[in-house]
Parts: structure tokens; sequence; C-alpha cells
């Protein structure tokens, strides 16, 4: 039986074993032959794919910004890789390889299923550089999207805001899936007991930037320490390239000196380290898709506090698995983890909560089935 052959591309190479190892896992007992394309990839991600029988091929990529020249050969070199890999589907996440490669294989009648993993911050600034951004950003959407088969999003409100911008019309066919989905066995639920006495640990975790609330979460961490509540405040990740040696960053190094923070730095064995934590906390208003971050904690059996914003919203049930607050407010931060402070014996009963969602909801088998099934539609 001949074997279907997709491409999945994307602008990390990384990305395709610890977001997508499960779904290439997936899409490979459902026989199909898989490619992949990123613009660089580590050679052990290259050696783990080649050994689950996956092709990869590097193609050139500018991964922020936009020009012109650069844009036209990306496009060129996916459309290459089409053609030599006579590619029967096109898979793209992240914003240019969905734009360009929905482009590449438009030229050539190969039908695209797109997956809109979040807009970034593209879609959550306000500067003058984003809202042009934006707008080119739209018109190339617009013009890409047009053609595929079916568009993917992450959650209803990014779905609502393609319509809203006529991105996608009414006659395109596009659905939402919860995320990228955990694998409930990498990160395993663990009960929290809290002794008394026992110092609370607050978590974030992700690339270390403002938009992703960190500033607020270590402003919150100054001021629960001024009020002399006991807690442990915790930042596992490493600094976004583009704020490294900024005051930012000197800021992180100096509550890190003073003890009022403990930073980790880059983590590879998330799952193990998330196990010693007793509260996840990601105030972002950075636009994701759902954070893969808070996936992970809630698959470990941890309350969140996230903001109430699209995508952080979905993984939250308020006051039963945790707590949404208003994105970009100190007070509503500090009073959501003052109240875990006061009240330690909520954490296992709301961390129970979060596994629940995390098996019902975001179990990476179930996301990757219905991405399967929209895969085999198109074909």
């Amino acid at each position: 039986m001949k074997k279907t052959k997709i491409l999945i591309i994307c602008s990390f190479g990384e990305s395709l074993i610890n977001f997508r190892g499960d779904f290439i896992k997936a899409l490979i007992e459902e026989n199909f032959q898989v490619y992949c394309a990123a613009p660089y990839i580590k050679s052990s991600t290259r050696k783990t794919l080649e050994d689950m029988g996956v092709h990869y091929d590097n193609f050139p990529l500018q991964r922020t910004g936009m020009n012109p020249i650069n844009d036209i050969r990306s496009i060129n070199a996916l459309g290459q890789l089409m053609d030599t890999h006579q590619i029967d589907i096109v898979f793209p996440y992240t914003i240019k390889p969905v734009i360009y490669g929905s482009i590449a294989a438009s030229k050539r009648n190969i039908p695209v299923v797109s997956l809109i993993t979040g807009l970034g911050f593209t879609f959550s600034a306000i500067s003058p550089k984003a809202k042009l951004l934006q707008k080119v950003t739209q018109v190339m959407y617009r013009y890409a999207l047009k053609s595929n088969h079916t568009v993917v999003f992450q959650n209803k409100d990014d779905q609502a805001l393609f319509k809203e911008k006529k991105i996608i019309n009414g006659s395109s066919k596009s659905t939402v899936v919860n995320g990228s989905g955990i694998n409930l066995k990498k990160y395993k639920f663990r009960e929290r007991i809290i002794a008394p006495g026992t110092k609370l640990k607050f978590v974030l975790a992700g690339r270390l930037m403002p938009e992703k609330g960190v500033g607020l979460f270590i402003k919150a961490a100054e001021t629960l320490k001024k009020k002399n509540l006991e807690a442990e405040f915790h930042l596992f990740g490493s600094v976004a390239k583009q704020y490294e040696s900024s005051p930012f960053d000197k800021e992180l190094n100096r509550l890190a000196a003073d003890q009022t923070i403990v930073l980790h730095g880059h983590i590879n064995d998330v799952a193990s380290k998330l196990d010693d934590m007793d509260v996840f906390v990601l105030p972002t208003y950075y636009r994701e898709g759902v954070p893969r971050s808070i996936l992970e904690a809630l698959s470990s059996g941890m309350p969140i506090i996230t903001t109430d914003t699209p995508g952080c919203r979905e993984t939250v049930i308020p006051s039963e698995n945790g707590f949404l607050v208003p994105a970009k407010e100190l007070d509503p931060l500090v009073e959501a983890m003052t109240y875990f402070i006061n009240n330690p014996l909520r954490v296992p009963e709301m961390g129970r909560k979060s596994f629940e969602m995390a098996k019902e909801k975001f179990d990476v088998h179930l996301i990757n089935q219905q991405l399967i099934s929209l895969i085999k539609e198109s074909t």
C-alpha cells in the first residue's frame, strides 16, 4: 500500500521533537511517510528523527523581520522540497512556515492543513512596529490561507479574530483543537503533600521575557517578600535572546543574587523539575495558542495562576484548579498567590482538578487523532 507523504514545516527544528514528537509517531503508525523541514536543527535532533524513520531537510528562513528576497527564497526552497519528495500533503505551523508553505503548496495544488499555534508578538504588542507588522502579516495570511484545505486554531479567540479581520472567510474550513496536547506519561501526576510550615514553591517556566509576564512575577515575589509571606519563587528557562544584557536581564540577576527569586536557567528535563514545585504561574500577555508550559503543569498536578487571555483562559476553571487574573495587573496576581500561601491545603485539591482537566481535554493522543482525521480528509 502506497504511503501518503506528508511534509511538516516549522521555524524551529527542536520543536519537531519537543512539541510534535508524539504527533509524528502517530502519523507513522497511521502509515504516513513523514518529511520535516526547518531552517536549522541540532545533530542530536536530526538523529532522533532519522531513527524514527523521518526524512529531514533544511530550508532557508529569516525567522524575524521581512525581506522580500529572503521570503521568495524560502518559498522556492519549500517548493523544491515538495517537488523532490513528491509530497501529498503539507502541514505547516508557526507564522512564516504557514505562509510560505501554503503559498508553495498552492502553486502545486497540494492540500494544506495549517496549524496556527498562537499569534505571538505581532498580535500582542501595541508599538508602531508591531502594528505595521500586524497589517503586513494579515495581508500575507489572507493570501496564503485562501487555498488551505483546513486552518486549525488552538483556541476559539484566535479563530474568531481571523474571521473578524477577514483573514479567513466564511467559506474557509477552520476548526479548533485544544493546544498541542500533553503526554500524560511523560509529565506524570504527583500528589502535592503540603506539610505544616513548608514554604510553597511558585514557578514560572518558559522563555524569560516581559511579554510572558516574568516582570510581573518577580514584582509579585518582591511584594510578597516585603509582606513577610514565606514562599519560594522559581524561574525555569533562559532569557529570550532580544533581552540578553538588557535592564530586564540585569534585574533578574539582581533579584537572584539577593535570593528573592531562584534562577534555574535552561532545563532539559522539565518534567522531573516540576515534581518539586507546587503552584504554576504564567501572567503572560503574549498571544499564545495554548501555552505548552501550562499543559505540562496541569499534567503534573499543579494549580494554575494565569491571565484571562486567549489560550490561557482555556486552562483554568476559576477556584477549581486555579485563578485567572487580568493581564499586566500586579495586585490581582499578588492576591492569587497570597491565597495559596494562606490556604496551602487547597494546593493538592486544585492540583488534582488540573490533572483531571489535562486527562479529559489536553491528552496529546486525543488531539493527534483530531489532527490526523483532518489530514486524512484532505487527501
